[in-house]
């Protein structure tokens, strides 16, 4: 069936729009990381009047950036791998086992993506108050604490896609290997994770990338020494200034690591999440 001219018209001015939206904002970022700050103080310019990489350079030592830098990939890696690997014992378990509650727990743990992440800031703040006066452990203002906050929401999107993906996977993998003498920890790991690598690789892609960017909780969990790049990047505004053209070059440096991370698993990301769908 051949498509209407007007509606030809229509998707190409849509396309058009769309691309527009994406790529405007880019060429601001760009561009006015490029810029004098004079030229980023005055009326805006679409053309920067003179070119130069010496934001690039300034907004290490304007602001602490390589302590934040650190601390984002200390959280994030740290979240990712708390993630997977806790993932994905229950989405093995979850998948492979018929036990008391199992459907229960499956409604349970996508039922809390519901629930907006404003909800768990008090409570959260509270447990790590009542923790640290208990038994002496920080948890407010420390890595270790960040990384649980994440866990709470990254989790349980973990679980729920890998058990998707274990579900395309044949259960006769499984039953070979026992007939060779395997056990379930042997099979889930020699076996089931192998199979398992595009799925594995989406859900580590979403954890990092969620604990990367992440502002609301950090804002509130950390302290001067675990400060995160999301927070961090505001010190660059003063009582006097505010350093554009430097927040426009850290941003761009801040997404670096993101950008690589999917480009490098993006075939991976794209099976991941449709693993599951048909069977």
């Amino acid at each position: 069936m051949r498509e209407p001219r007007w509606f030809q018209w229509v998707r190409g001015v849509g396309l058009c729009l769309l691309t527009l939206f994406t790529v405007i904002p880019l060429y601001v970022m760009v561009t006015t990381s490029v810029k004098p700050l004079s030229d980023v103080q005055d009326t805006f310019q679409w053309l920067p009047s003179a070119l130069t990489l010496e934001p690039y350079v300034d907004m290490w030592s304007t602001v602490r950036l390589a302590d934040y830098f650190v601390n984002s990939a200390v959280v994030s890696l740290g979240a990712a791998a708390f993630s997977v690997l806790i993932a994905l014992f229950a989405a093995y378990a979850i998948s492979r086992y018929r036990f008391r509650g199992r459907d229960a727990f499956r409604f349970t743990v996508l039922s809390t993506q519901m629930f907006p992440g404003i909800l768990f800031l008090l409570p959260l703040y509270l447990i790590y108050a009542t923790v640290g006066q208990a038994t002496g452990i920080v948890l407010q203002g420390s890595h270790i604490g960040l990384i649980i906050t994440y866990l709470t929401f990254s989790l349980p999107f973990s679980i729920w896609m890998l058990v998707s993906y274990f579900d395309s996977i044949p259960v006769d993998l499984d039953e070979a290997a026992y007939i060779d003498g395997a056990g379930p920890v042997q099979t889930l790991w020699r076996v089931v994770i192998p199979a398992a690598k595009p799925g594995i690789a989406a859900v580590s892609i979403y954890a990092f990338m969620t604990a990367w960017g992440e502002t609301l909780f950090a804002s509130i969990m950390t302290d001067s020494d675990s400060t995160t790049l999301a927070i961090g990047l505001r010190d660059y505004s003063t009582q006097s200034t505010v350093y554009w053209n430097e927040v426009m070059s850290a941003s761009l440096v801040v997404s670096i690591p993101v950008v690589l991370g999917f480009l490098a698993l993006q075939r991976y990301l794209v099976q991941g999440l449709t693993a599951g769908a048909v069977k």
